[in-house]
């Protein structure tokens, strides 16, 4: 424990470094900005460079890197070494408040949604400070925004940041009518659980799909999949243990406070979950965990699959984003407390973040819209696309006591007696948990299911923390003209009115039933199945709004948000759409030929020795796959005809075409291919099985 103790976050440039090297007026500032969200003293940069640096190079740190997060979804760096000539031939390590503060990458080469033409490359990156340095592979990471030439935000930390503050400026208000005036600052806190699948690498390498897609485009079940339901938490693997032993190690060290790991539902998928920390530093968490489970993958021998959907007919991986509202230092804003119907605070804020889910529906779809995402949403444990919340039976009475003006009945708690005399009875939760639910409240915070497992978080809590902030707003404004005297009365009255306006949002049931569907279109929710149905409400004149009256995005950033979103659907397709057919052409067609000519030959064989064998089986087996042949090569030549030229069409134009002409005929293809699996020998099949991967780790 000694050992592990010290090792926790020894590689990063925390609060207890910066107080043990900085001196104490710097620091002070420093703590000011990172914990009250005070503006940054730009003079105290030089001291804190000095520090960072000298602190870098003790623990073998040689570069730096401005780290920072595109719209690619993914982390971006570039290294920069601390040595500088001296005039006498010899070199010394600096590191300037310049280098700390801003770094110039090429703009027009990430996407930009058309806010960046490419010749005008140049783009900036600023320190945030309220994210840790860290040091990953010899190299001082510094955590940055990342903006173009004329300031508009490239990335996916700039709004996030933007929207932690608008949420932290309306939640004060709201606690300043509740007589709060001491606290200073309401975090949005993050937990993301994080889902993945891990193959053997020496597999991996011999599909092409996997390598340019991230999922596997043909596949045929294996006899066995996740029927059994025996994987999920089951003994985990020794060769999967020792990924997950070293992958906890390396995030310690980082400061990434991994909490669970084990076994999740489907053969060869696995979890991770964090504890709780501010959603900033958490997405940067949540990303260096995704990198450095590639990294230590391959160093086990494996590879680590992010993809949402990796395997057909089995669960897919989600992000599953746990939400809530904390002072700094203290209370647990959602925390219902033991009588909740009674903790107008609680149920106040309770019903901002229903009022807003239930207003913004649209943006929350929007934010976990994908390619991938789309092949898994809607089943295998992953929620449906209709956004609705799991309240639970408890605060589901309380919501239907408030709406109706009735009483209340608060159940009392629920003894379990097992009937086992030397097992302890305990007492139940007042709420189950419902995994067919987009957002579930789970006892006190919300947990957001639908964000998939190879996509940034920053997305979906850009828009949670921005419409609960408006919701806040809202209320803020009408509940600080009624007076002190009145305010218990009028927030009551508020909570009532607005709980029975955005019930509907509210949801128990199972997810995945067609009553549902048509209950949830009575009800008026939307139903956005695919990112192409979800995106065009980026551009909704009431969502431009709520991002340009919070200052999160421009019209002009969120404009291009919806076409780097577009683009990214369509470009998405493509590339499988091409691998699809190079595997049907250059792997699966020849040898289902070559198997069949093996078949001719045997039937030949014995007719030319006329044996007077039965050969009915392979007649039958070479029909098929005659038949079969015949029928995936028309398919790819369809699928060929029908990809766009992408330079021909807008990138809405190309995601239409994708969705509604080449998804169907790939799964066509694919039907072929998966039959003509089931036909030949496994020794003939040009790539591993299904079989292969999902069990071929140990």
């Amino acid at each position: 424990m000694e050992i592990f103790s010290e090792s926790y976050g020894s590689l990063v440039f925390s609060d207890h470094v910066m107080k043990q090297r900085l001196p104490e007026a710097v620091y002070k500032s420093l703590h000011a900005t990172l914990r009250r969200g005070a503006p940054l003293d730009a003079e105290i940069a030089a001291e804190v460079a000095a520090a960072m640096k000298d602190w870098a190079i003790e623990h073998g740190a040689t570069h730096y890197t401005h780290w920072f997060q595109p719209l690619t979804g993914s982390t971006s760096e570039k290294h920069d070494s601390f040595i500088e000539p001296a005039k006498d031939g010899r070199a010394i390590l600096e590191f300037s408040a310049k280098a700390l503060i801003r770094g110039e990458p090429d703009a027009s080469s990430f996407p930009s949604g058309g806010l960046r033409a490419t010749c005008e490359a140049r783009g900036y990156t600023a320190w945030d400070p309220t994210s840790y340095a860290f040091i990953k592979d010899e190299v001082l990471c510094i955590p940055t925004a990342f903006c173009s030439y004329s300031g508009e935000a490239l990335d996916k930390k700039t709004p996030l940041l933007r929207s932690m503050a608008t949420l932290n400026r309306q939640a004060l208000r709201i606690l300043k009518l509740f007589g709060r005036d001491d606290i200073k600052q309401v975090q949005a806190t993050v937990g993301a659980e994080q889902e993945y699948f891990l193959v053997d690498r020496a597999l991996y390498e011999q599909r092409k799909d996997l390598a340019f897609c991230g999922r596997t485009l043909f596949g045929a079940m294996p006899p066995k999949g996740q029927e059994m339901d025996d994987h999920y938490f089951g003994v985990i693997k020794p060769r999967v243990l020792a990924f997950m032993k070293e992958l906890d190690a390396e995030l310690w060290k980082l400061g990434v406070p991994a909490k669970t790991r084990h076994n999740e539902g489907a053969p060869a998928q696995h979890e991770l979950a964090p504890l709780f920390t501010t959603a900033n530093i958490a997405m940067d968490a949540n990303q260096l965990t995704m990198e450095m489970m590639k990294k230590i993958a391959h160093r086990q021998g494996l590879e680590c699959l992010l993809h949402e959907k990796p395997f057909k007919g089995v669960n897919g991986s989600g992000k599953h984003n746990n939400w809530s509202l904390s002072v700094y230092k203290g209370d647990n804003l959602l925390n219902p407390g033991k009588n909740p119907h009674e903790n107008l605070q609680f149920l106040l804020f309770l019903t901002a973040v229903l009022h807003a889910v239930d207003e913004y529906q649209d943006l929350l779809r929007i934010s976990v819209a994908s390619a991938g995402n789309d092949h898994r949403l809607g089943a295998h444990e992953a929620p449906p696309a209709i956004i609705s919340v799991f309240m639970g039976d408890e605060l589901s009475s309380v919501i239907d006591a408030l709406c109706t003006d009735s009483e209340y009945h608060r159940p009392g708690k629920i003894k379990l007696e097992l009937g086992v005399d030397t097992l302890p009875p305990f007492s139940k939760d007042n709420t189950d948990r419902n995994r067919t639910s987009p957002m579930a409240f789970t006892g006190n915070k919300f947990e957001f299911r639908m964000p998939g497992a190879n996509m940034s978080l920053s997305d979906a809590n850009v828009v949670l923390n921005t419409a609960v902030a408006e919701i806040l707003r809202r209320y803020a404004d009408e509940l600080e003209t009624a007076g002190a005297e009145n305010f218990s009365a009028a927030a009551g009255a508020l909570v009532r009115r607005e709980l029975r306006a955005h019930r509907r949002i509210v949801f128990d049931g199972n997810g995945y039933t067609d009553e549902w569907k048509a209950e949830a279109a009575r009800r008026g929710l939307l139903d956005l199945p695919s990112t192409p149905d979800a995106l065009p409400y980026y551009l909704h004149p009431k969502n431009i709004a709520l991002f340009e009256s919070h200052g999160i995005f421009t019209k002009a950033e969120i404009s291009a948000r919806y076409e780097v979103c577009m683009e990214q659907y369509a470009k998405t397709l493509h590339i499988e759409a091409l691998t699809m057919l190079d595997m049907v052409r250059k792997q699966i067609l020849p040898a289902v030929w070559s198997f069949s000519a093996k078949l001719a030959e045997s039937l030949t064989a014995k007719r030319r020795l006329n044996l007077g064998l039965a050969t009915r089986a392979e007649e039958d087996t070479l029909r098929r796959c005659c038949q079969l042949s015949d029928t995936l090569a028309a398919a790819a030549d369809a699928l060929e005809s029908l990809i766009p030229d992408s330079s021909a069409c807008t990138s809405e134009n190309a995601a239409l075409i994708y969705r509604d002409k080449v998804l169907p005929c790939m799964d066509a293809v694919r039907e072929a291919a998966d039959a003509l699996e089931g036909l030949c020998a496994e020794s003939d099949w040009p790539f591993p099985n299904y079989t292969q991967l999902l069990f071929g780790v140990n």
